[in-house]
């Protein structure tokens, strides 16, 4: 309920907003709190982003004016694509979940192209499923480069959780997407 809130789009269940580094102190300190309480639900050290000035971050504001989901991202150059692991013999789906968030996983030393890092993405654990972070990262596609629509394959994501590596999967539509590890300084410009 901010009085300048840079609406990207509206839904029935909220709406996803976008902060910038120059907006209004009092925005810049909420998103601060954000990232604090998702860093911590993530189980983040707390790992500053590397190039602060170039950070663009999504917020999903419930109607009962609630922070339900935070998306994070930052201007990247290189991406590595995650090396697919063969699925056992799996019956269930039930199965398969607990399989994937239980294997490890490596990713390719050869660098691709990416433009987009996604830092983070959270939303509320009693949020989940209702496709917010979809809805946000389809909002950071078209609103992260003006007058450009991001394909999936130049968005890279940050050492992805568990969860965060199904989701990944799911929403890029393979197990091979792009990851950048923020911390070894990979997204500078």
């Amino acid at each position: 309920g901010w009085k300048k809130e840079r609406i990207l789009a509206e839904y029935p269940d909220g709406r996803i907003i976008m902060v910038l580094p120059e907006d209004p102190k009092y925005a810049l300190k909420k998103v601060d709190e954000i990232r604090e309480m998702v860093d911590n639900d993530l189980g983040f050290q707390q790992a500053p982003l590397m190039c602060y000035s170039r950070t663009k971050t999504l917020l999903f504001i419930s109607n009962d004016k609630k922070v339900v989901g935070c998306l994070i991202a930052e201007h990247i150059q290189w991406g590595y694509r995650v090396i697919e692991e063969k699925l056992p013999v799996i019956r269930s789906e039930e199965e398969k979940v607990r399989f994937e968030r239980q294997k490890a996983w490596c990713c390719s030393t050869l660098p691709e192209p990416a433009i987009c890092g996604i830092s983070r993405i959270w939303v509320f654990s009693m949020m989940r499923r209702k496709k917010i972070a979809s809805r946000m990262i389809e909002c950071l596609r078209s609103n992260f480069i003006y007058g450009s629509y991001l394909s999936k394959e130049e968005i890279a994501f940050s050492d992805p959780t568990p969860d965060g590596k199904l989701f990944a999967t799911q929403y890029c539509g393979t197990g091979q997407f792009l990851v950048y590890n923020f911390i070894n300084g990979q997204n500078s410009t």
